[in-house]
């Protein structure tokens, strides 16, 4: 009863931890009680306790599962999500039980960042959402990405939880506990160190000040004339009143004019057009367009003359667009001296694309996006992790969601809630210089493949017989309560 009111309890802080804002200090201590739990279950599974407080923890996002899909689709993904925490902490569990050492400690975040580095490798939703992102406005642990990516910040902070759970299991009854937790706390301190260090730097460069504008409202396929004229006028008011107030480029969300014929296309570019060269300034905006042959999510950047630069093609497509065509080129454009990169909502939560633009050395990327109201910090944090990563500015305006701008060390210099009609606008003075270079830039998810190919051997020894080890029924007695007597080998 204990064991399930235990569960029951640490679901309910799981669910602070993976959803869609998370808390960032429990996710270095929710994972590592459940852990903990498993750990100390004498004589029985552990799978159902586990299964349940997992359910309850990643079922806070069913709701935003079923606006994105299917009904059966978000029930499929919430149970792969609690699959996934039983056997990665199952996993875990036969391995620290059957050697109880302290080089165990590293069996969890291995087998974390190499089940994390497949998601973002072989699904088409990546690794949304993985736990490192709640770590995103935790500045000095977030410049460990800057070195090994996603992977390095997810391997320290379960390093931190596996630490936790070993030491309300084992104590200092495991052996090399006190090089398990002593190695554990000084990767983190050292990893504080780096990152405060890392900020300490100054960002310099020539000034470029950024309009961002957004309005929440749709246009559908059978909005009327007026409806969307009356959208259109809008958003040519923000653009007049950021350029007025000084803005060199501004920036649009995805989508804005929602699916258009050619024709209707060939008539958006030329109000755009017009709007950039009336105003004398760089203007992006996201389109949707229905060629008849296929459909196609595109970024339009016109330069201060009004001309259209080639279009960028998103090319990771959100669930609701799957019948969408995925692109396949960089887009990247030179604005005052500096290299500008273009990406579309999506493609920044992918660190193979953001790696991709770092490796281009752009100076920022130019992001419309389009979210969902409840995930709109997540997504935000997730392409502000990219700047970080590849050393570069992201500006990014979006539809229902926020206007962020982010510099190369994950700072927000600046961030306003998407609003309806009227909408909402952002101004801020940002200074782009070159990108300034990063270690991960240039070995990519190193760290991410190099646990999978280690968790492929622990999980082959955790599945050998364990010959004459002991069992894991007579491993987890209880200490006899003289300690004197001698222990059990």
């Amino acid at each position: 009863m204990l064991g399930l009111v235990a569960a029951v309890v640490i679901g309910g802080l799981l669910r602070l931890v993976v959803g869609l804002e998370p808390v960032g200090w429990l996710a270095w201590l929710v994972p590592g009680l459940l852990l903990g739990l498993a750990l100390r279950i004498k004589g029985r599974n552990p799978r159902p306790l586990v299964a349940l407080a997992a359910a309850v923890g990643t079922s806070v996002n069913f709701p935003y599962y079923g606006v994105v899909m299917p009904g059966l689709a978000a029930v499929a993904v919430v149970a792969a999500q609690t699959m996934l925490w039983v056997f990665l902490i199952a996993a875990t569990r036969r391995l620290v039980v059957r050697y109880q050492a302290g080089w165990t400690v590293l069996v969890y975040p291995v087998l974390w960042v190499a089940v994390d580095t497949l998601m973002a490798a072989l699904l088409p939703d990546g690794n949304w959402a993985s736990l490192a992102y709640s770590q995103a406005d935790c500045l000095p642990l977030l410049q460990v990405t800057a070195l090994l990516g996603v992977p390095g910040l997810l391997f320290l902070l379960t390093l931190g939880s596996s630490a936790l759970a070993l030491a309300l299991a084992y104590g200092t009854r495991l052996r090399g506990a006190w090089w398990a937790y002593g190695a554990t706390a000084a990767l983190v301190v050292a990893a504080l160190g780096y990152g405060e260090r890392r900020l300490q730097r100054p960002v310099a460069g020539p000034e470029v000040t950024f309009g961002l504008a957004a309005i929440d409202d749709a246009i559908g396929p059978h909005a009327s004339a007026a409806y969307t004229a009356g959208i259109l006028h809008q958003y040519e008011a923000h653009v007049a009143t950021l350029a007025a107030q000084g803005a060199r480029v501004v920036v649009l969300p995805e989508k804005i004019g929602g699916l258009l014929t050619p024709a209707q296309a060939q008539r958006w570019q030329r109000q755009f057009s017009g709007w950039a060269a009336h105003y004398r300034v760089w203007l992006e905006a996201g389109v949707g367009v229905d060629t008849g042959q296929q459909r196609l999510n595109l970024e339009w950047l016109f330069t201060p003359a009004g001309t259209l630069t080639t279009p960028y093609q998103k090319h990771y497509l959100a669930p609701p667009e799957r019948e969408f065509a995925p692109g396949k080129a960089y887009a990247i454009h030179s604005i005052a001296g500096q290299s500008y990169g273009l990406a579309i909502c999506k493609d920044m939560h992918f660190a193979a694309l953001g790696r991709a633009y770092g490796a281009r050395q752009v100076s920022a990327m130019l992001v419309p996006a389009w979210d969902f109201y409840v995930d709109r910090w997540m997504e935000a944090r997730m392409t502000t992790t990219r700047g970080v990563e590849n050393g570069y500015t992201v500006v990014r305006a979006s539809r229902e969601g926020l206007l962020t701008v982010s510099d190369a060390y994950g700072h927000i210099l600046a961030e306003q809630p998407s609003r309806p009609l009227p909408g909402q606008q952002l101004l801020v003075r940002v200074p782009i210089a070159a990108p300034v270079p990063t270690l991960y830039t240039r070995i990519g998810d190193v760290l991410g493949w190099l646990c999978v190919a280690v968790s492929a051997v622990l999980l082959a020894i955790g599945r050998r017989s364990p010959g004459k080890q002991l069992t894991a029924t007579r491993a987890e007695e209880p200490k006899r309560r003289d300690n004197k007597a001698p222990a059990a080998k």
